[in-house]
């Protein structure tokens, strides 16, 4: 049979729940929905190894954050949308110690630049705190990276991490990285929350090493957004919206499965994305409002 790719929880679990049937219980994963600024928020929890069976993920709180109402720009858009990332990213992250904020992905390739791109708006601390203490000395100290691709860097992005996180011990690992949806209306609209970690390249089918506690030594912290969709996924869900009988869905499984589509204003969304992830980050590691990001950034 054809699978659907994903790399996002909730669509697992909606996966899960169209070929069990919705009255089914899923046994070891637990779903709960509430809004924050605004913004609805999906949290699955995946329990114990009959629930990572199920949906095919590690065990651990996987976070959806509906950014729907954001491309609306309504009254206080993006202040809420900052402070809504913000509070996942404060709930899922020690309170104290150094934290490395990873931005995962190729900056030349838009679709896969939100990671580098969340970085550029990451307020950098650890270096201010040790040169000027009397008026650094209220901020968590934050380190960014961009480690770029194994491609152009020749340097497998693990093994960057790895060898920074062996040199700063921070008490966090935040990784930023680009995700592959199912629908066409998460893409760009969602952002997932995961204390599981992640698998750089992903997104793109382009599988490489881990960065989670296992590989790491240090709790890592996921934050993917969705911004392609797997073209013959695309295709078997309008299929089966337009009443095509399940045997016809079969001939995508001769198709190839490595072409991606992506909306033709990315390159604005990403930016913008970018920029609320990072903003959201310093507004949870720093005691700081959206207005004082913004000075100190400037």
């Amino acid at each position: 049979m054809f699978t659907k790719r994903t790399d996002l929880a909730i669509e697992a679990h909606e996966l899960w729940q169209e070929s069990a049937g919705k009255t089914t219980r899923l046994a070891g994963v637990k779903a709960t929905e509430k809004k924050i600024q605004g913004y609805p928020v999906t949290q699955v929890d995946i329990l114990d190894r009959e629930g990572e069976a199920a949906l095919g993920k590690p065990a651990g709180s996987y976070r959806t954050l509906d950014l729907t109402a954001f491309w609306q720009r309504g009254d206080g858009f993006f202040d809420r949308a900052v402070r809504a990332v913000g509070q996942q990213v404060k709930e899922l992250t020690p309170d104290s110690g150094p934290v490395l904020v990873v931005g995962l992905g190729n900056r030349a390739m838009t679709p896969d630049a939100v990671g580098p791109l969340a970085a550029d708006s990451i307020l950098i601390t650890r270096h201010l705190i040790d040169a000027m203490p009397q008026h650094f000395s209220g901020f968590r100290p934050v380190a960014a990276l961009r480690p770029g691709v194994l491609g152009t860097t020749g340097v497998e992005s693990a093994e960057a991490v790895r060898g920074l996180v062996d040199r700063l011990h921070p008490s966090v690992v935040i990784a930023v990285d680009a995700l592959a949806s199912r629908r066409v209306g998460r893409v760009c609209c969602t952002v997932q929350f995961s204390d599981t970690g992640i698998i750089p390249g992903s997104g793109v089918g382009n599988h490489r090493s881990a960065l989670n506690r296992e590989t790491l030594g240090v709790p890592v912290l996921a934050v993917g957004v969705p911004t392609v969709v797997d073209a013959a996924t695309l295709a078997a869900d309008l299929l089966e919206e337009s009443g095509l009988p399940e045997p016809d869905l079969e001939m995508l499984r001769s198709r190839p499965e490595n072409l991606m589509v992506t909306p033709r204003d990315i390159d604005q969304q990403v930016r913008d994305l970018g920029k609320v992830i990072g903003y959201g980050i310093n507004w949870a590691l720093q005691d700081l409002e959206v207005d004082e990001i913004n000075a100190l950034l400037s």
